[in-house]
Formats: C-alpha cells, structure tokens, sequence
C-alpha cells in the first residue's frame, strides 16, 4: 500500500494487509495462537532486544492486530499505532507511557466520565496531577502549565454536550511549550477529522464506537503521529536508562526507529509487562466494521443532521446540540476543521420538562435502545447524569456542561423518517 498514495475509502479496505502468503486468503486471517516459533536462539534473543522486528508473544502483538494498526494508522496519516483491549485502557496507557509520578496534565474538563474519573480520582493515587480548563479557553491552559506539564490533553468534541475543541490553538500552545498534544477523537472517527493534519502528536480512539460500527466489541487504540521530539530531557521516560531493557533510552537508542519511541515504548513496556491485549478475534471485528465506515459514517451524519433539525424545532425541546445546526455554538470551529457536511452521529438534547421529562422519553421510547454506548448501526439513547456520568459530583457535571436534563443520542443507520417518528411518539 506504500506504493501509491491511496484515499480514505480505499485504505479502509486494503491497507496494512497481503494476502496470506501460506494459503493466498484474501481475507484477514484470525491467528489464534499465544506464541510463535523463533528461527534460531539469536533470532529470539534479537527479537527480545528490540534489533529486530517480528512476532514474539500474543500479550505483545498478533498478525490480525497488526493489520488493524497499520491500517488505522495508515487512514490517521499517522506513524504506527497500537491496538489495546478497551478505548480507556488506551487512554490511561498513552498517558502513563509519558507521565510518571510528579507529573501534571493539563486537559479539557468535557470528558467521558470514565475518562475524567480517570483523570481526577485514578491518576493522583500515581502521583500525576491533572489541572482541567473549559474547552478552547486558551488563556486557562497557558496559565495552567507550568514545569511539571508533560501533555495536553483534549476531545475532538466532548462527551457529552459535544463542544468542538479549536485543536489548531491546541496544538499552538503545545508547540510553545514542547508538549505532547493527545487527541481523543472517538466522536470525529476516520473520514470526518485528521487530528495530525492539525497538529496533534497522539491519536486515541475507542474501537467500540463507530470504527467497530455494531456494538459487537470492546477495544481502543493508539495512533502515534511520530512527529514528537522525545530528546528533551523533561521527558524522564525517554531519556533515562530503561531497568527493563538493560538501560536502554528510548529516545536515543532505537537507531532509525527513534521517532517511534513512543509507540514503542507504548508497547513494550506497557503493553509487554501490563498487558492490557485486543483479542485478535476482536481486532478482526473492528477489521469488519472499518471496512464499511467510510459509508456508514455518511448515513450516521445525516441521519443526526435531521434529527437535530426536527429536535431544533420542536416546542417541548428546551435546547439542542449539534455541530452541523448553523446556531450552535460550536458551528463556527467544526466548520474549520470538518469538511462535506459529515458532523458525526451524536445529538444531545435538553426538555423543557427538565430532569422528569428527560426520563420519561428515556423510559418509553421505541426502536431506541436505551444504553451506554455510542457509534452503534442502532440508534441509541441515554441519561447520561444519572449514568455515564453518574460518578462525577453535581459541581463537576455543571463545570462540563452537563445538566440533568440532557439526553444523549447516538443516531444509527435505520430509515431517518422512522427514528424522527420513534421520538415524535413521546416528545408529547
């Protein structure tokens, strides 16, 4: 696939992968195996050193995964990537793989729950420190970073009142301060938004979501840009003798594969001695999903298009979010960064029935599934205050947008007339 520069919809087909070269399959092969043969002691003792690439054990990497990876990177134009057994196993890897205690975060407060648990409550038992500012308020980040900073973090568009982060002033700021920029872009999947083309140096996605596209499987993975300079020596991680591999730096000492050091160090250290693995049977049902994306991300787009449309003008809906509605507030950014009219499959909503009217749509509607996840063919809604959400305290919802009476959507692939219909029947 290196030989042409190949589009989006083709990379989601072909790249990262040959055809078997022992049967010819054509398809992706699901290698079920928890180890695999060295040619020699020196091939399995190079392999173990990191002089030579290759499969050693399945906790490591898998054939299957690594046609994932590479495809994914391939689609992100980033450098490699790592697969990982859920999007938050990601999220917490990528960041211990350059923070370590003493260190400070500095990330936007408009998280998935679970994210922000993980940042506010998991990470300080570590001895890293997260300082959380309002989306795209710049003057907030610069005075949060200070010399114990060692990343920006941010959400292409916030779960869940879907603020759209302006990631080229992101990326400014990181640049000033020789920071890392991490970008979760689970809600802006392949085909609407290119973090790297905007300056991010790590891309994190849930797998689970609109990549998988069926709710069949857990999985997240890690998009490595390989345009970060790890050689500053801030970088503890990168710079210091590696107790695990006999006093190896990973920005230093991997020869030509040095821009990789992230990636690398993502997997054999934390991956390697930790080993948080992707089943290569679910690595294949991504491999499915990713397929089809480029056309079912367009079906999902308007489809929730339309239905923030009807939400917009309907008297009981107090308010609506949307980043295609030409009167949210995030329409300005997303039309920066989103070209094609593909704004993603999530709508959020609020009643004016408030906190009361919210659950009874909840309770009744039909064809919805009412369940805590996004990105699925099936058309999905949840009360994310009392679920996704229900670990932050009352302050800390308020602080990131969250009130209780929103209601999250995740528009599927089914008629647009029927899912319109569906919430028509109990918006009464």
């Amino acid at each position: 696939m290196s030989e042409k520069n190949y589009r989006y919809e083709t990379l989601a087909i072909h790249a990262g992968q040959i055809p078997d070269p022992a049967t010819q399959a054509r398809a992706v092969p699901v290698y079920r195996t928890t180890a695999f043969n060295f040619k020699s002691a020196k091939h399995g003792a190079d392999l173990f050193a990191l002089k030579e690439s290759g499969n050693i054990y399945a906790r490591l990497m898998n054939p299957t995964n690594d046609v994932l990876e590479k495809r994914l990177a391939a689609i992100e134009g980033g450098a490699a990537a790592l697969s990982l057994s859920s999007g938050t196993a990601a999220i917490a890897f990528a960041i211990t793989n350059i923070l370590k205690q003493g260190d400070e975060l500095v990330s936007a407060n408009n998280l998935y729950g679970g994210t922000y648990t993980q940042f506010a409550s998991i990470l300080p038992a570590w001895g890293i420190t997260t300082k959380f500012t309002k989306v795209n308020d710049f003057a907030a980040v610069e005075e949060a970073i200070n010399e114990k900073t060692r990343a920006i973090y941010v959400e292409t568009i916030g779960n869940p009142k879907l603020d759209f982060a302006d990631i080229d002033e992101y990326s400014k700021i990181a640049k000033k301060h020789h920071l890392p920029l991490i970008v979760d872009s689970t809600f802006t999947p392949p085909g609407i938004f290119k973090p790297i083309e905007h300056g991010a140096n790590i891309v994190i996605h849930s797998l689970s979501k609109w990549i998988g596209g069926h709710g069949a499987g857990i999985g997240g993975i890690v998009i490595d840009a390989g345009n970060f300079d790890w050689t500053d020596k801030k970088f503890d991680l990168y710079n210091k003798p590696d107790g695990g591999y006999h006093g190896l730096r990973f920005a230093h000492d991997l020869g030509d594969l040095n821009p990789l050091a992230f990636i690398l160090r993502l997997r054999t250290v934390g991956l390697r001695n930790v080993g948080p693995t992707l089943a290569p049977d679910a690595a294949w049902i991504f491999l499915q999903g990713l397929q089809s994306l480029p056309l079912r991300i367009e079906r999902h787009s308007q489809n929730a298009l339309k239905v923030a449309q009807y939400l917009e003008s309907h008297p009981k809906v107090a308010w609506v979010r949307y980043p295609g509605l030409k009167n949210d507030p995030s329409y300005e950014i997303a039309n920066k960064y989103i070209k094609g009219g593909l704004y993603g499959g999530m709508v959020v909503f609020g009643l004016k029935g408030g906190y009361d009217a919210a659950v009874k749509v909840v309770d009744n509607i039909s064809l919805f599934s009412n369940l805590a996840n996004v990105g699925d063919s099936k058309s999905l809604i949840l009360h994310p205050a009392s679920t996704s959400h229900s670990q932050l305290s009352d302050e800390e919802q308020l602080s990131s947008g969250l009130t209780k009476d929103l209601i999250r959507l995740s528009i599927g692939l089914e008629n647009s007339d029927d899912i319109i219909e569906a919430l028509d029947e109990v918006l009464i």
